[in-house]
């Protein structure tokens, strides 16, 4: 009989009953995103590594605290480490954003055709992006590839909120325009 793996909301009940091996399976479940996230806020290996052991480790002591009528496990965890990400970077004094093939996530069995096209694509979207004014282009990439909300993004960037939509629309607007005509 072949074993079902646990869903996310029986590993948190598992993990919040102090089940060591649930800690472990949530790690192998989402620890690549979770660094991924960690290392595109804060542009460093060894921070974003810290990040995601701390973040665990309240997953760990908070479990408790996990409601899924607010969300999904992942969701829970990932804002963890957003949180915490977003705690160090504070305590920095400078931003330094990670180029954004760091954070890419790739499987290791990827077909080779796949991949290579997911790249041209990924390359175009790269070089659209930077076409965009500085402002629309640091507010989408802080948005998409830091997890900001838009709020966090005009608190961060010390401008209004409706500034921070206008320029994520518009910026959007002029990368969909643009990426129709890539090749």
């Amino acid at each position: 009989m072949i074993e079902q793996e646990p869903t996310d909301d029986g590993l948190m009940a598992e993990l919040a009953a102090q089940r060591l091996p649930a800690l472990g399976t949530l790690y192998d479940r989402y620890g690549r995103l979770a660094y991924a996230l960690a290392y595109r806020i804060l542009g460093e290996a060894q921070a974003a590594e810290d990040v995601v052991h701390d973040a665990f480790l309240l997953a760990w002591r908070g479990a408790g605290s996990y409601r899924r009528e607010r969300g999904n496990a992942r969701g829970w965890l990932l804002s963890i480490v957003h949180h915490r990400a977003v705690d160090v970077l504070r305590r920095k004094t400078a931003f330094r954003p990670a180029p954004l093939e760091a954070a890419e996530l790739r499987a290791g069995d990827a077909d080779t055709a796949e991949e290579a096209a997911r790249n041209v694509e990924h390359q175009g979207v790269r070089r659209v992006l930077e076409t965009l004014p500085e402002a629309q282009r640091r507010t989408i990439e802080l948005a998409y590839f830091g997890g900001y909300t838009q709020v966090e993004l005009a608190a961060l960037m010390g401008v209004p909120l409706g500034t921070v939509k206008g320029r994520m629309r518009i910026g959007l607007q002029k990368m969909r325009r643009a990426l129709e005509h890539v090749p």
